[in-house]
């Protein structure tokens, strides 16, 4: 309980929760529990840091649900602290969830962040470069397990360019199982051709069995994913070589 907690901690936490709210483009609900105590402040030391948000936003499109993370041990540089800048002497790891829902998936898929990383996808088809630029991309989720997409693409190869739609039903990979694609229909143009499948269940395969992805000095580790009705839940492991710099200074 928040009354339980020392001086020293309720002072680093709302401190923290502050710095955090105002890096955020919005949020509904942030806890942030320093544990520490006024011997370990002084040396720059804590037990660790458990976050918990709801609604968090970032530039503007990219919203989690819910997340929560408790982090090992810290150690920070006690000077900057007094002056508002977190800085960390040594990485740090992390274990938790993350929860998005099927809103916030397609909203993210609308960003311009998600739409720059996912222009022009090479794919080697029988020793010939093809690329895909997707022009419209809809998730669903329906349980059990299950990720319905739905898309429209622009294929480009051998000098020619078609647009074409499809339909793909895929479960990605958890503890348990590897990642699969259930299902791939063309909803919308001439078709393509059994080696163009081939080379884009391989890219399928090769984009959902990515193991970590990094967010300027932090690295996230999916451990596990659970797809629910209208939500997905990734069990991550995070390690923190410092906090980013668009959020290591309180605002004045």
């Amino acid at each position: 309980m928040q009354d339980e907690h020392n001086l020293e901690e309720k002072v680093l936490s709302q401190s923290a929760e502050m710095m955090v709210s105002q890096a955020l483009d919005k949020v509904e609900k942030i806890d942030i529990n320093v544990q520490t105590d006024l011997f370990k402040i002084v040396q720059g030391q804590a037990d660790g840091v458990l976050f918990a948000g709801e609604g968090l936003v970032i530039q503007d499109d990219i919203r989690v649900q819910e997340i929560k993370l408790q982090t090992d041990s810290i150690d920070i540089n006690p000077l900057s602290a007094l002056f508002g800048k977190i800085e960390l002497n040594e990485s740090v790891n992390a274990i938790g969830h993350i929860v998005v829902t099927e809103v916030d998936i397609n909203r993210a898929l609308t960003s311009d962040l998600i739409r720059t990383l996912m222009q022009n996808l090479e794919l080697n088809v029988d020793g010939e470069i093809a690329s895909f630029e997707p022009q419209k991309i809809q998730v669903f989720l329906p349980g059990e397990g299950k990720i319905e997409c739905r898309g429209r693409v622009l294929l480009k190869e051998m000098r020619n360019t078609r647009p074409f739609a499809y339909t793909a039903m895929i479960r990605p990979r958890t503890h348990s199982q590897p990642a699969m694609v259930e299902s791939f229909n063309c909803t919308e143009g001439e078709g393509i051709s059994i080696e163009l499948i081939t080379a884009l269940m391989h890219k399928a395969k090769e984009l959902m069995n990515i193991p970590s992805f990094k967010w300027e000095d932090i690295e996230f580790s999916i451990k596990d994913i659970e797809v629910g009705i209208g939500s997905l839940t990734l069990m991550v492991k995070a390690n923190v070589k410092q906090i980013p710099s668009s959020i290591t200074e309180l605002s004045p």
